[in-house]
């Protein structure tokens, strides 16, 4: 008895890790909230705001390593206040291209993945409101393509994801009293598996 619990064993473990060499290919959709803060070498201070995303995820992988290319809409929020005290709310919209690649571990529909990778975010919209006080001498000027790199992990269960992300600025967001800005951000999301 002991023999065929082992053999039995021995196969399932084989079997989930030959389903890791095969080649695959998935698609899904994602959608999440983020966390994002402009992170300043000059006079002017950020504070972290609630924002949004949306879109498409693929993932292609074999040997147990993944190239997940994804295409979201962004929606990325920001408080930024000057040394005297002037806010200006800045809300980015952005169509963000992240590259990732990664590995899952697991077996039987759920697993852990690790990924990493650069973004490239192409803003769309910056609309800033400003205090009373702060008039045109506080308005941005916001450069229309940044680059950032994401750290992250997700755990899936069948058909659904949750990944936790962070992304840290590479490139310098903003333009004249911006110009020292780079926005980092946090991101949690759901996915979903089509095929």
């Amino acid at each position: 008895m002991k023999k065929i619990f082992l053999a039995v064993l021995f196969a399932g473990f084989n079997l989930a890790a030959f389903s890791q060499v095969l080649p695959s290919f998935q698609l899904g959709i994602k959608a999440g909230t983020n966390l994002s803060k402009l992170s300043t070498e000059n006079t002017f201070s950020s504070d972290n705001r609630a924002g949004y995303y949306a879109g498409l995820w693929a993932r292609i992988g074999a040997a147990g390593i993944h190239l997940q290319p994804e295409l979201y809409l962004s929606g990325k929020n920001t408080t930024l206040k000057n040394s005297e005290g002037q806010e200006n709310k800045v809300k980015f919209t952005s169509l963000d291209v992240p590259i990732l690649v990664g590995t899952k571990i697991g077996a039987a529909g759920i697993g852990v993945r690790l990924n990493t990778g650069p973004v490239v975010s192409f803003i769309l919209d910056d609309e800033q409101s400003f205090g009373d006080a702060a008039g045109q001498a506080f308005k941005g000027n916001f450069k229309g393509q940044n680059i950032a790199w994401q750290f992250g992990a997700g755990l899936d269960i069948k058909n659904l994801g949750v990944d936790l992300r962070y992304e840290a600025g590479l490139s310098k967001v903003g333009e004249g009293d911006y110009e020292g800005q780079k926005l980092g951000l946090f991101t949690l999301g759901l996915a979903y598996k089509l095929f």
